[in-house]
């Protein structure tokens, strides 16, 4: 391991850090991409009446509470991972995965709390271990292909969730909901297990720091990073978990609005390496806050307009390319503030610091919407948090302009001179941090690779 005073050797950008992107897609897809398919079970469990008075409120609570819960345990993966590694995190993740899809087939339909603690709490335990042991592993692999390989990896979640959404509804239709349950267990167990076999993470080599380092709060730049989160997921929630409700409100049928559900799925998982492929060409900041951006934009120009079948499948795939922009840079951008050493710790502090939004930005939602008796409200509540996390960005993007060339001037050399790498990994980057924090007013509108 790297001391403190010594930068870590370059990532190899390449070589087996190609099958480690494949493997952490795979993980998201059993993950984020089963959790995704929730639509699917909560359609049937409210045409079927399957937990007699239970309310769409608490439904929706399982679904949200898988989410947050996978946040909240981030703290113990961290923890997991610094002492006993990324392989034993991950297999603990795929068992209790595993026995909450298990557990969820036996639930008592008169004991709907069987379904909280089963297909919410332990679901959501067992996807944050993986979750948070795979999201840092790509990064470790790569300088300037950082961003496709994260994009790749995090596309997994989005095709997983098409290939879900439609395998549930049959599996439910043909050999019932408990063995649908069953059958998705041994599928998770089974690819899960193979990827944890093949990955390899890189923490002894950098000298990654898996700590809940609170110091990291005093960065100007940090704060930023968490707005980022912060705002993009009162938005992304909201639309992933409304977006097939809207369609009901509009007049769509039930199957109508499952197809509106898979197509966002699969716009994610278009939309997710190519945002990857163009942040490493115009850079990772400048991209996360172009593609935020557009979320924003969509949704006020055409899903406040979507009436109709066509419009709002045109929203659900144009949209969903960029709805999920977060979870295909947060990595990355994270490496571009806190650098590749610290870089398990502030993706941890972000988990956390996202639970609240997690959990509480689709009651939010439904409250809007139940107080106005329509959807406007909602469209423009996730409009204006995507707005809201896209100036986090630009304002983090022009504190990197004048790191960057704070170091510049350290090095008495160009700007453009000085490698993304360098700033990640050297002991120029903390050096510059201070003064960039005081100056970075100065160069809003400078255009560079960042």
């Amino acid at each position: 391991m790297p001391s403190p005073s010594e930068a870590p050797p370059p990532p190899p950008n390449g070589g087996y850090g190609w099958v480690c992107t494949l493997c952490v897609a795979l993980i998201n897809a059993n993950t984020w991409g089963l959790n995704s398919s929730y639509g699917v079970f909560l359609a049937h469990y409210l045409s079927n009446d399957t937990f007699p008075g239970a309310t769409y409120l608490e439904y929706a609570f399982v679904g949200g509470l898988s989410i947050s819960c996978a946040m909240l345990v981030s703290p113990l993966a961290t923890l997991s991972i610094r002492y006993y590694g990324s392989h034993v995190t991950l297999s603990i993740g795929i068992v209790l995965e595993t026995a909450s899809l298990i557990a969820a087939s036996f639930a008592d339909e008169r004991q709907i709390w069987q379904l909280f603690l089963s297909q919410g709490v332990c679901f959501g335990f067992g996807m944050g271990l993986l979750f948070v042991a795979s999201v840092g592993i790509p990064p470790q692999w790569f300088t300037t292909k950082r961003s496709l390989a994260n994009g790749i990896s995090s596309a997994g979640s989005g095709f997983g969730g098409l290939i879900y959404s439609l395998a549930a509804g049959a599996m439910i239709r043909s050999i019932g909901l408990a063995w649908c349950f069953r059958v998705l267990a041994i599928l998770c167990f089974t690819v899960n297990t193979a990827c944890t076999i093949l990955i390899r993470d890189r923490n002894k080599i950098i000298g990654s720091r898996h700590l809940l380092d609170l110091k990291l709060f005093k960065r100007p730049e940090f704060l930023l990073f968490n707005g980022y989160g912060f705002f993009s997921m009162l938005g992304y929630i909201v639309l992933i978990f409304s977006l097939a409700d809207y369609a009901n409100r509009i007049g769509l049928t039930a199957s109508q609005a499952s197809v509106i559900s898979a197509i966002l799925n699969l716009g994610q998982g278009l939309g997710r390496p190519p945002i990857g492929y163009f942040s490493d060409s115009i850079g990772r900041i400048t991209m996360a806050g172009l593609t935020t951006s557009l979320c924003a934009l969509f949704a006020f120009v055409i899903w406040i307009f979507a009436k109709s079948y066509g419009v709002l499948i045109l929203y659900a795939l144009v949209g969903g390319t960029v709805a999920g922009t977060f979870w295909a840079t947060a990595a990355p951008v994270a490496v571009e503030v806190v650098g590749l050493r610290d870089l398990p710790a502030a993706l941890n502090l972000e988990w956390l610091v996202i639970v609240l939004p997690c959990t509480f930005s689709q009651p939010i939602a439904l409250q809007i919407a139940s107080s106005t008796g329509g959807y406007l409200g909602t469209q423009l509540f996730v409009a204006v948090m995507y707005m809201a996390a896209a100036l986090c960005v630009l304002l983090l993007r022009r504190w990197k302009v004048d790191q960057l060339n704070e170091i510049a001037r350290s090095e008495n050399d160009h700007p453009n001179g000085i490698s993304m790498a360098g700033s990640e990994m050297g002991a120029n980057g903390d050096i510059a941090r201070p003064t960039a924090r005081r100056t970075q007013w100065k160069e809003f509108w400078k255009w560079r690779k960042i």
